[in-house]
């Protein structure tokens, strides 16, 4: 016989009590063995999310923060940034979104755990890292080594946060909810590079975290040498296989990834509910107690956060709670079963005898056997086909690529393959502002292009744009001068400037004319069009599109030529470097060269031989960080800048400040702005940035598929869309941004683009739809909406499939061969005008379907 699944709501109820217990009132002494952290001398299942407070709003926290706990998380990880809490040396801020303790107390207010992940260094595709580019610049100084310098700066500024921590009295040590702190991050990966300096770091690290008592255990991320007391922990998209490298260490899981992050010029990456679902159950079959979704909440990258080079502004992630903060169906409720199941299961997992069956190649049984009861995985890691077993003289079908759940060994609770919950297409909605324009009223201003000036910085060298911006903008001039005489050898021949440059793009203008500009996947003409990649070269390594050179995505040494004329006495050159966010990872990233490095040329073509000008050391450069409008501040769109102009709008021209003023779109749905039509720049909206923008940057055409098969191993490259489309369309506007009227937009165009068409819209469930089993209580929400109407709905054995992502068009379902006469009426009566419903699938409830088949499902659509 096959068993069926049996009702899961017991398990559920349970659950939920279990998270409902006060976790701040006793939950001091925090320790662990080979079996688990363990609080107050309890082994516990962690389930933990990261969200990373400065890529939302404290606005936005309690909700994220709630959402997490009712997904059946008990645990909230995040780094710390201290870029961002260190802006200058010793000059600190923990404002806004910056506001630590508020978001640990945030945490704590929910009744769940923390996890404190401080590096500093924390990679996260945030620029440079994480670390604040002063560091760069400190005399003598080499980062994550070891080097005395370094090692002070981080000392100081970990030694700063712990005691911030302690101060308000927030580890679990105090009786706050952090119960976990991790020291460095993912060095392991980077070691060998740094040979027994590294060694030494990674020791000294150890002992600093350690002195630092705060009373709950330090981990370290794949650091297979991290030493005692650390803890090592594994990162990646499957960690079943890890082992700890100390036998009295949990197997503990700090990166769960749960999808991918998104590149200019990328596509969408997606990773299945499924895979992500199969690669959790299987890390607790086989022994795991602590698991962290990387991410939970992606959200956005503000400002010039973004790091990369070439990381988005939308950080989204596909995780279980998109950008702006819902759920990700069906990801977040498939995940939430299997969570709240895992936690009913907590004292059998970490107390229970273990065994392991092996069947045929590649699935296995574990059973976990606790005070006269047993629970039991069985797990197939075929990914091309479904294996049947035998276990207690009963047949088990397993599909590929999943795990069987079975809380009391003879009746399937969960299956990751099988998902039950409801899937729902998000649309976004043109603003409903009360006397809002259809299009908005633009202002504008010109950038000033910078030249030589008395009184710039300067040097007889080309300087490394770290150096001398320290990140304070992403532009930075280079300016010199070449003196022209009548009897010089180049005067009166064809001439070319040829920059070498590993900033991500170059504008450069001759005696103030500006002689064309090119980056990563686009070039700008001197009319400003646009064009998509539309040929490479393997061998040079560039990209020829009508004449211009430009370097291919991720060579970051590249080399600029265009054709110039110099005049006969003191020719102006200004070259203005702009970075897309700088590296964040690998061994040495920290050295890695932005900006303009050289050589610097002027070549005089002379029949078989060029004749070369360097000016890259032998001429006096100045240097000139940031936008004339950033030291001015003009994003703040004040009115005593009396510069703004309504007339003559320009569009496709470069280097443009745009304002218009506009409501804000009622409710509570999040808003984004829609800024197709524009080129490349930065926007703002009431001073608050929205971070880079880049719509004319188009997505690759190929590896997009209309399917996607979860079974094996996940890469990036897998399951994605969005192919031959902008990469970023839309940016987040976060409701705490604005006022209900008279809100300023502002946005600096750097390649020239048109504004007309930019326009504010929500972003809202348009359907929701689910294949649901028997015996699962199907729980269908339009996600802070009433549910409108049920556009289908059949019990019984329904044909179709809901909700695909990678599919176009609609879904549709069809009625199959039996169906519960009543099923449509029941569920409009259960649902319609209510904001959520929840559902007993079952002929109990739904009535009698009249099918022969061992399982029936409820095939549901609902409009929103």
């Amino acid at each position: 016989m096959v068993a069926t699944m049996g009702s899961s709501s017991s398990f559920l109820v349970l659950s939920l009590f279990v998270l409902s217990f006060c976790l701040t009132c006793n939950a001091d002494q925090i320790t662990s063995d080979a079996r688990g952290i363990m609080i107050n001398g309890e082994r516990k299942i962690l389930i933990s999310g990261s969200v990373h407070y400065p890529r939302s709003t404290p606005e936005m926290w309690p909700d994220l923060i709630q959402k997490s706990k009712d997904g059946g998380l008990n645990t909230i990880d995040t780094y710390v940034f201290w870029d961002l809490h260190e802006p200058q040396r010793r000059q600190y801020d923990f404002t806004g979104n910056k506001d630590l303790v508020r978001f640990i107390k945030a945490i704590q207010a929910q009744g769940l755990y923390a996890v404190l992940r401080i590096g500093p260094y924390v990679c996260a595709e945030w620029t440079y890292g994480g670390f604040p580019v002063w560091l760069h610049n400190q005399p003598s100084i080499q980062l994550r080594t070891n080097n005395t310098v370094y090692m002070s700066e981080m000392q100081t500024f970990t030694t700063m946060i712990v005691d911030m921590m302690k101060k308000e009295q927030l580890f679990a040590s105090q009786g706050g909810p952090i119960i976990i702190s991790q020291i460095e991050n993912e060095y392991g990966n980077v070691m060998r590079a740094y040979h027994d300096a590294g060694v030494q770091y990674i020791n000294w690290c150890a002992q600093m975290a350690a002195a630092l008592d705060t009373g709950v255990p330090w981990i370290m991320c794949q650091q297979d040498n991290a030493p005692q007391p650390m803890i090592n922990t594994c990162n990646g998209y499957y960690c079943d296989q890890f082992t700890p490298n100390n036998p009295n260490s949990p197997k503990m899981w700090t990166e769960n990834w749960s999808g991918w992050y998104k590149n200019w010029g990328g596509s969408d990456p997606h990773r299945t509910a499924e895979d992500l679902a199969f690669s959790v159950a299987r890390f607790y079959q086989l022994g795991g107690t602590f698991q962290n979704y990387y991410m939970y909440h992606g959200g956005t990258n503000f400002g010039r956060t973004a790091g990369g080079p070439y990381i988005t502004t939308s950080y989204d992630y596909d995780a279980p709670l998109n950008e702006y903060g819902n759920k990700n169906q069906p990801k977040w409720g498939h995940l939430r079963d299997l969570h709240l199941l895992l936690l009913s299961m907590e004292k059998a997992l970490t107390y229970g005898d273990v065994k392991n069956v092996d069947y045929e190649t590649l699935t296995s049984a574990t059973i976990y056997s606790y005070q006269g009861k047993s629970s039991c995985f069985f797990g197939n890691s075929n990914a091309d086909r479904d294996v049947t077993i035998n276990y207690g003289g009963v047949n088990y079908t397993i599909p590929a690529w999943s795990v069987s759940i079975l809380p009391d060994c003879s009746n399937e609770v969960y299956n990751t393959a099988k998902v039950n919950s409801q899937y729902s297409t998000f649309v976004k909605k043109g603003s409903e502002a009360e006397n809002e324009p259809n299009s908005l009223q633009w202002t504008w201003r010109g950038e000033t292009i910078q030249y030589i000036t008395p009184g710039r910085f300067t040097a007889s060298e080309l300087l490394d744009q770290k150096t001398v911006a320290e990140d304070t903008s992403d532009y930075l001039y280079y300016m010199t001068t070449v003196d022209i005489s009548n009897d010089d050898p180049i005067w009166g021949k064809d001439l070319t400037l040829s920059v070498n440059t590993s900033g991500h793009i170059l504008h450069a203008f001759v005696n103030g004319e500006h002689i064309g500009n090119f980056g990563y996947g686009f070039v700008v003409s001197s009319e400003v069009d646009y064009y998509p990649l539309l040929h490479a070269s393997s061998s040079l390594h560039c990209a020829l599109i009508s004449g211009y050179q430009y370097a291919l995505l991720g060579q970051f040494e590249f080399q600029f030529r265009r054709s110039v004329t110099l005049q006969l006495g003191k020719n102006e050159i200004t070259l203005l470097s702009a970075t897309v966010g700088l590296t964040n990872y690998g061994p040495d990233f920290d050295m890695v060269n932005q900006g303009i490095h050289g050589p610097v040329q002027i070549i005089a073509s002379n029949g078989s031989a060029d004749i070369i000008k360097d000016l890259s050391n032998n001429n006096q450069w100045a240097y000139k960080a940031g936008l004339n409008g950033e030291d001015k501040k003009i994003f703040l769109g004040r009115a005593r800048y009396n510069q703004w102009k309504s007339d003559n709008l320009p569009v496709n021209r470069s280097f443009v400040w745009y304002k218009a003023t506009f409501d804000a779109p009622p409710g509570e749905d999040p808003v984004v702005v829609d800024l197709m039509g524009l080129g490349k720049g930065e926007a703002w909206v009431n001073g608050h940035s929205l971070g880079r923008y880049w719509p004319s940057y188009i997505a690759r055409g190929e590896g997009c598929s209309p399917e996607c098969d979860y079974r094996g191993p996940y890469k990036a490259e897998k399951c994605n869309t969005n192919c031959g489309n902008p990469s970023q369309r839309w940016y987040h506007v976060p409701r705490s941004f604005l006022a209900s009227t008279d809100n300023r937009l502002v946005l600096f165009e750097e390649f020239g683009g048109n504004p007309s068409s930019v326009t504010f819209q929500t972003v809202t469930v348009g359907n929701a739809c689910a294949n649901a089993r028997e015996g699962y209580t199907l729980e269908l929400s339009c996600q802070g909406r009433a549910i409108s109407g049920i556009k289908f709905a059949s019990f019984g054995d329904p044909q179709g499939t809901c909700g695909k992502p990678f599919a176009t068009g609609s879904q549709v379902f069809e009625k199959g061969t039996c169906e519960a006469a009543d099923s449509l009426s029941i569920i409009q009566k259960l649902c319609v005008g209510k904001y959520s419903c929840s559902i007993d699938v079952s002929e109990q409830i739904l009535g009698p379907a009249g099918c022969t088949a061992d399982t029936k499902r409820l095939a549901v659509e609902a409009i929103c």
